[in-house]
């Protein structure tokens, strides 16, 4: 690490969670960022801030007017553009050394095996559940950690996914049956800054599995309810006999 870097990334590198060792861990970092809408935004800003070596950026659509309510990293400029360009454009005047991957495609099976093995990350940014399984199936068989975020209205929730961690369950434990509609904002609304709200606990969650400071959130729902103004964190359950994971009550997964 140059003296720049080291005068860049002081404020991380002064925190003795985080000190040097952590700050190399992130440069040599590889995060799929699947959504560059609002929740991608904020972490995208912030992962690309805090120094990650690299960003997969995964989103198929284009900026509309009606995202610049909530999505930050996009502008007036960026109207009619793919999501992912305009993300690209807006993450390398912050950070000219950002390795940064574009791949405007639906994230599915197919487009997801695409993805190189090194990757450390996974970020879920959409609100698409069939796109949660496919991500959920891909982080299993290669045992990357992945940190999923939603909002819709004024109510937002956070979980981390750690395969090969006994007290962590999978997407498929909570959820065995997909949902037949998924909520989105397009058709309940949300509140802007909430969107930033649990895009920054989203980004902290990726930097905490990079680095290992603090306490893991594996297992843990966490949900913030701006109308009442709290955070509440509720343990998840392991479904024995998961038929994504196989985890079974005698053997673990």
């Amino acid at each position: 690490m140059n003296d720049s870097e080291l005068e860049r990334y002081s404020r991380h590198i002064l925190m003795p969670q985080i000190d040097l060792d952590g700050q190399l861990a992130i440069g040599a970092a590889h995060v799929v960022v699947v959504g560059l809408g609002g929740l991608g935004s904020p972490v995208a800003l912030y992962l690309a801030a805090s120094g990650v070596g690299k960003l997969t950026l995964i989103d198929p659509d284009r900026v509309e007017l009606s995202n610049l309510q909530r999505q930050v990293l996009h502008s007036e400029k960026s109207l009619g553009q793919s999501k992912v360009r305009s993300a690209a454009d807006r993450l390398h005047q912050m950070n000219t050394k950002l390795h940064i991957v574009e791949m405007p495609v639906v994230a599915n099976s197919e487009t997801l095996a695409e993805l190189s093995d090194e990757v450390t990350v996974v970020v879920d940014c959409t609100d698409n559940a069939a796109v949660r399984y496919d991500l959920n199936r891909w982080c299993l068989q290669r045992k990357v950690p992945w940190v999923s975020g939603a909002a819709a209205g004024l109510s937002g929730q956070l979980m981390v996914f750690s395969p090969g961690n006994p007290e962590s369950p999978c997407y498929a434990c909570l959820y065995p049956q997909q949902p037949e509609v998924s909520e989105n904002c397009s058709e309940t609304g949300v509140l802007s800054p909430l969107l930033g709200i649990i895009g920054s606990l989203q980004a902290t969650e990726v930097l905490r599995l990079i680095t290992g400071f603090g306490k893991p959130q594996a297992g843990n729902m966490q949900i913030w309810d701006v109308a009442e103004g709290c955070l509440q964190t509720i343990r998840l359950p392991c479904l024995t006999d998961c038929h994504e994971c196989n985890r079974t009550a005698d053997t673990g997964r």
